[in-house]
């Protein structure tokens, strides 16, 4: 049994000898900035040519948003609340039958005091902010608008526009990529790679080989072992134009659903919003992508 267990000591011993020059040898970098001489990255033992696809899409954008707010004021804090939430109530009330996917709205309510006011000694007006000086209340009544759908922005403006706000804010766009979107952008980058390198071996009257590197990120092809590895250069020397699959810009933007059916409230009826209703425009927002692909040259 003693035997036996020196035996295990004795082998582990040897295998941790054994592990602590690979761990060091992991984190030792294969060279330092600025020596002289510094190793190229496997993938140029062979000639080789590093070709990176720039590419560049305009999209319009998928998300608006804006706000509007309601105010009323009265002797009374809670009446003039009650007021300024009835507006809110009713334009809610017209919002929501667009639907949640669609559009999304948020309100708060808030109220503060009017007080006197009085002449100091230099004739300026200045409030007279004691708890007893209240002249009236003032409840400010905050709608956020966030559409998912931006076929639906103008007859949603229109519907705010209707209601008669003390204040409109003006509509902000956004481009939100999808998982589709986004892998389209990285495939075109990858062919755009491509062809820039059967565009360059041509003209230096080489013959292109089998991939050796594919590098979505573009960090390979950005590897300069001529001026003292590691260091990375920038510039894409011009992007290439794609332009997104046109069906789905189509389906996109195609004319909005029916619109939905007037509910029993107070807010905008059919003919009003129709006499409010705008052009509204989704701006195109610009995407770019890189990617890096490695061949050997033959």
């Amino acid at each position: 049994m003693r035997r036996l267990t020196n035996a295990l000591m004795i082998a582990c011993a040897s295998v941790s000898t054994l592990a602590l020059p690979a761990a060091a040898t992991a984190q030792t970098p294969p060279a330092s900035i600025g020596d002289r001489y510094v190793p190229a990255p496997w993938w140029m033992r062979d000639p080789v040519i590093a070709s990176v696809g720039y590419v560049r899409t305009e999209v319009a954008a998928n998300r608006a948003s804006f706000g509007a707010s309601f105010q009323s004021i009265d002797r009374s804090a809670a009446e003039a609340s009650r007021k300024a939430a009835d507006q809110v109530r009713a334009l809610s009330q017209a919002l929501a039958a667009y639907g949640v996917e669609a559009v999304r709205v948020e309100t708060t309510v808030t109220i503060q005091p009017i007080y006197d006011q009085y002449r100091d000694e230099n004739g300026v007006m200045r409030d007279n902010t004691r708890a007893d000086r209240v002249a009236r209340y003032q409840a400010n009544a905050s709608v956020s608008v966030s559409l998912r759908d931006v076929r639906q922005l103008e007859r949603v403006y229109a519907t705010v526009i209707a209601s008669q706000p003390t204040a409109v804010g003006q509509v902000s766009f956004i481009l939100q990529p999808d998982n589709e979107l986004k892998t389209w952008l990285q495939g075109e980058a990858v062919k755009d790679a491509a062809r820039r390198a059967r565009a360059a071996v041509a003209n230096a009257g080489a013959t292109l080989g089998r991939v050796q590197v594919i590098d979505p990120t573009g960090r390979a092809c950005q590897t300069d072992v001529l001026a003292g590895w590691p260091s990375y250069g920038g510039g894409n020397g011009g992007a290439t134009d794609v332009t997104y699959s046109e069906n789905r810009l189509e389906a996109a933007y195609a004319p909005p659903p029916p619109a939905p059916a007037p509910m029993a409230s107070r807010g905008p009826t059919e003919d009003q919003i129709e006499a409010a209703r705008l052009a509204l425009q989704p701006p195109l927002r610009e995407l770019n992508d890189q990617a890096c692909v490695v061949y050997g040259l033959s």
